[in-house]
């Protein structure tokens, strides 16, 4: 028995020793500071064994070094994942902006699966699904014991076909129960529209490949509008950046350079390799994807000098806050809402030999002046709460997660917790909150929305002083 355990023993160091090669980890780091651990790499191999010879039921080897990844990396930070080839697959066709599924921005929090945000204009959104929601199963699987990838796996599908979402949500007595119907998420990351003559209104939803070109078109047309009603050109403009979630990080360049001077730097990046040191600014190289036409070209005159505000919430997430952390440092744009989520590391996706990637934390992101986001976020200019009577909805954070990342200039203590939301609601109690449970968000921008309607306060009132 003890030759036999011996024997597998030798067999499963092989397999570990060709998959720490196969993952050509000396893009990331340097090949002389990787002296393989031997004795951690016989206690795997050890614990392997034991598993091949004595484990109730025959467990397949791609299996079990499939596993071994993924809790090697997800045991790093929040974000840091093993992609299967069907999950590399997904998150290639989600950043062009289509994919099959629900719709909401989801992160693993004690082994469960927490609602970072839902996406607008998704079948998750409609439902009522909520930033800081806990799934608890999908149909009738738990998810204690499922990765972050087999549970979204479980709720993407074919449109048309449906999954029940149990959830805990904070102020609820009882699960809530959301029976939603899957979809083609094809998600319109650009809207926009005139709020009145003068004064438009522009909201990113997501960061995709197209965003930054979309909104430079809805500005054009915004331009356009404006012209046809006999104006001047615009005298104010509101970026919506809240409950967005994030997206790819020339994407959140590309929209602060249609408001910064050309050149001017955006974000700067800095990890442990000289590839994770980067500073990117206003320039085509850093915005544009190969060698495509600059559509900066179309940017109208007079969008770089215009009123701004820039809307954040609890929701604002990653690129987001990249863009509001760039124009806030400029002094570009009054920051107006609430602190953002806190997300200020880079991902890094990195293709294997066997269609599967693993995407890994490689930097953290700084703003122009040389702010630390991570677990902190952005605090904005001026503090609007989401209604007239102060309060916000309770939103989880990225310092709330377990093993996230520290902040890496400033004391973490600083770091903003959740919302305080300990005032009762204005008109009642529990009943109340029950009876919100499954109602739909408000619409941004409508005439209910109470921080929206601040901006534009202010946007006029800048205009009297401008007088």
């Amino acid at each position: 028995m003890r030759s036999k355990l011996q024997k597998i023993g030798l067999v499963g160091a092989g397999v570990v020793v060709g998959v720490l090669v196969s993952l050509n980890f000396s893009a990331i780091a340097q090949r002389d500071a990787m002296p393989l651990p031997v004795e951690e790499l016989r206690s795997f191999t050890d614990v392997y064994s034991a598993i091949k010879q004595g484990y109730v039921e025959p467990v397949d080897d791609k299996q079990l070094i499939t596993h071994a990844i993924s809790g090697m990396l997800a045991n790093l930070d929040p974000h840091s994942a093993y992609l299967d080839a069907d999950a590399f697959k997904d998150l290639q066709v989600s950043t062009q902006g289509e994919f099959g599924g629900l719709g909401i921005e989801v992160g693993m929090e004690d082994g469960l699966v927490k609602v970072v945000s839902p996406i607008e204009d998704t079948p998750a959104y409609r439902a009522g699904v909520k930033s800081g929601d806990l799934i608890i199963k999908l149909d009738e699987t738990p998810v204690k014991g499922m990765t972050l990838n087999d549970a979204v796996k479980r709720m993407r599908g074919k449109p048309k076909t449906s999954i029940k979402l149990t959830i805990l949500r904070k102020g609820e007595s009882k699960p809530l129960e959301f029976t939603i119907e899957r979809d083609k998420i094809k998600v319109q990351s650009v809207k926009s529209k005139t709020i009145e003559p003068g004064y438009g209104y522009v909201r990113i939803t997501q960061f995709q490949e197209e965003t930054a070109p979309d909104m430079v078109r809805h500005l054009d047309k915004l331009y356009k509008a404006d012209l046809e009603a006999k104006g001047t050109g615009l005298k104010g403009l509101v970026l919506d950046l809240r409950n967005d979630p994030g997206g790819l990080l020339h994407g959140a360049v590309g929209v602060s350079a249609a408001f910064l001077p050309p050149n001017s730097l955006i974000v700067s990046t800095d990890g442990r390799v000289d590839d994770a040191k980067h500073r990117y600014t206003a320039a085509r190289e850093d915005y544009l994807r190969g060698t495509r036409e600059d559509f900066m070209k179309q940017l109208p005159e007079g969008v770089r000098s215009v009123p701004m505000i820039v809307l954040v919430n609890g929701g604002s997430a990653s690129a987001s806050e990249i863009v509001a952390g760039a124009l806030q440092d400029h002094k570009r744009a009054v920051v107006m809402g609430t602190q953002t989520f806190g997300k200020g590391s880079v991902q890094t996706v990195l293709p294997l030999s066997n269609k599967t990637a693993i995407k890994l934390t490689t930097a953290r992101y700084f703003t122009p002046s040389g702010r630390s986001i991570q677990a902190k976020g952005i605090t904005p200019d001026i503090t609007v709460e989401e209604t007239a009577n102060g309060n916000s909805r309770e939103r989880l954070r990225e310092a709330d997660l377990d093993r996230h990342l520290a902040n890496g200039k400033e004391d973490e203590k600083s770091a903003p917790k959740k919302e305080k939301t300990d005032k009762p609601p204005k008109d009642g109690g529990k009943d109340a909150e029950k009876d919100d449970a499954h109602a739909a968000p408000f619409e941004p921008a409508s005439k209910n929305d109470y921080q929206m309607v601040q901006a534009m306060n202010l946007l006029k009132a800048l205009q009297v002083v401008k007088k």
